[in-house]
């Protein structure tokens, strides 16, 4: 019986290797499947100015590395709208410095940042935050630089967590409230257990579901895993066990699957 267990790890080792062979093979971040038609150049601009809208101070680091990697490899313009300070644990004023830290180390310059503390979006479970003042403040900063593409979460977030979630739901209501239809979105998508914690393995599913799906959805692969380490350990208050054990092992950190809202 011992045998089978041996031969059982030993395969789920090397599906590992292969998978992270699978991901380190190209030089620079890609796309799966490859497509032009994935955030084209607009009119006499061959970049775009992406706002990333994030509910906390590391969900850029723990969930979207791979999507920022990418963009930045095409010669986007990244910003962040962050919601919170991440106050939860009295931590904001901190939260927020580590923030700058990490987008440093992602290469977002600090005046594209923006980390708001508006009384009606403070962070924890039992915080409800109202959409329609997401969709205001997300409005003004898209206007402030002139951005033309949104990459938010999808209407689970991630981890399940409410503000996540309301995040997701701002954005749809700025979408459907802006008559001139000139903003592009994308969130990122939710994954089941099993593939969350599947590491550099999901790289097979996610690309299978992205190259098959009728919906456009675009799996982008971080063919340089340490940086989501490095912009991770950025947030040194956030940087405990559990988290470093999350990031080896989340699927996130290699893959991001986007999908157009």
């Amino acid at each position: 019986m011992a045998w089978i267990w041996m031969l059982l790890v030993a395969g789920a080792v090397l599906l590992w290797a292969v998978s992270l062979g699978r991901i380190l093979s190209s030089p620079t971040p890609y796309s799966l499947p490859p497509s032009p038609r994935f955030l084209p150049p607009l009119g006499d601009r061959r970049s775009r100015n992406v706002l990333l809208v994030l509910a906390h101070p590391d969900d850029e680091s723990m969930f979207f590395t791979p999507t920022i990697l990418f963009l930045k490899s095409k010669g986007h313009s990244i910003h962040v709208l962050c919601m919170s300070l991440g106050n939860a644990d009295g931590l904001g004023d901190t939260r927020k410095q580590e923030l700058y830290d990490a987008c440093a180390t992602l290469k977002i310059p600090a005046e594209q940042v923006a980390v708001l503390d508006h009384q009606k979006l403070q962070d924890g479970f039992h915080e409800k935050w109202d959409h329609g003042l997401l969709a205001e403040l997300t409005m003004e900063q898209i206007q402030l630089w002139d951005i033309d593409t949104i990459v938010t979460f999808d209407s689970y977030g991630v981890s399940g967590h409410p503000n996540h979630r309301d995040v997701h739901h701002g954005i749809c209501k700025l979408l459907h409230e802006n008559q001139r239809g000139n903003i592009e979105a994308w969130e990122l998508v939710s994954l089941n257990m099993f593939r969350k914690y599947s590491g550099a393995v999901d790289i097979w599913l996610s690309s299978l579901i992205s190259s098959s799906s009728k919906q456009l959805m675009y799996c982008l692969v971080n063919c340089s895993p340490s940086r989501t380490f490095e912009a991770m350990a950025a947030h040194r208050s956030q940087w405990v066990w559990f988290r470093r054990l999350f990031v080896r092992l989340s699927s996130y950190t290699y893959v991001n699957m986007l999908q157009k809202i």
